[in-house]
């Protein structure tokens, strides 16, 4: 915007740019959120659509085509890494959770499951921000909208720690054990295995669970047509956090710190319960509404 306000101080306009080097993905993001906050749309939106945004919005690809997997540190970062679940096609994913390997097994699945019910409430945020008639209420929802796609966000990178932390376990038990030594390490790397197994599904369930806000308000507030798809949201959620809680608990059996355990378990039963109560109080504003 500053350069395009200098050139028409000069008489002559801007027909596009060019980035030299490298960018981090934020300054990118923030770029795209700008832009849609200038046209009052709703800026909880997937980064590739942030990206997609702030490049034609600044005309990076006018002069040379902007390529993100090039220009963008993270993902010229990520392209050197090995390859990570939340890479793959929905397809792929399927096929991979089908294979003779354990992982990505319930776990990984319960996350993704969790960050797609949030996804259903981002998704209604979206819709209703630039509903015909609520133009006064873009910014409430666009709020609600980049909460949604936070936690998503948070929750899709939990499906690779949790295939990830099921084979720390696995590489702990393969370690040798031939002196009293190997076997001292060994037991230790298994107990610390273990102990990260827990945390990562119950950090699942802390996180799709604070997700119930936003599907909740969507079911409430947002547009009547997408009412099902928040409620859908709401279910979704409910079962990733069901299904973390059962590899909370199916983790814990190995564990010697049982004062560590009956602590986890006991957050876990909670997050578990209340999660039910949110779920039937969500589906039954949902029913009331399909019904008129």
């Amino acid at each position: 915007d500053e350069v395009s306000r200098k050139a028409d101080a000069r008489g002559i306009r801007v027909t596009g740019s060019e980035l030299v080097g490298l960018i981090p993905l934020k300054s990118v993001l923030d770029a795209g959120r700008y832009f849609l906050t200038k046209q009052q749309r709703s800026s909880g939106v997937s980064d590739e659509v942030l990206i997609k945004i702030a490049v034609k919005s600044m005309g990076l690809s006018d002069i040379h085509e902007f390529k993100p997997e090039e220009k963008i540190i993270e993902y010229v970062m990520e392209n050197n890494n090995k390859r990570r679940l939340i890479s793959m096609s929905l397809k792929e994913f399927m096929n991979e959770t089908a294979s003779e390997s354990p992982a990505p097994g319930g776990g990984s699945v319960s996350a993704y499951m969790g960050s797609l019910g949030v996804a259903l409430g981002t998704m209604v945020a979206n819709i209703s921000s630039h509903k015909r008639g609520w133009d006064d209420h873009w910014k409430e929802f666009s709020d609600w909208a980049e909460k949604g796609k936070a936690i998503q966000n948070q929750l899709i990178q939990l499906v690779d720690e949790d295939t990830e932390a099921f084979n720390l376990i696995l590489n702990a038990f393969s370690l040798p054990k031939k002196t009293e030594e190997e076997v001292t390490i060994r037991k230790s790397a298994v107990q610390e295995a273990t102990r990260e197994a827990m945390l990562v599904p119950f950090k699942v369930m802390e996180t799709a669970f604070s997700g119930f806000s936003l599907v909740k308000e969507m079911v409430e507030k947002g547009n009547p047509n997408s009412v099902t798809d928040a409620a859908v949201g709401a279910m979704a959620i409910r079962t990733c956090i069901r299904g973390a809680f059962m590899n909370v608990r199916i983790n814990s059996s190995g564990l010697e710190d049982k004062a560590f355990v009956m602590d986890l378990i006991k957050k876990g039963q909670t997050i578990e319960s209340e999660s039910l109560r949110e779920e039937e109080a969500i589906l039954k504003k949902a029913e009331e509404i399909i019904k008129h």
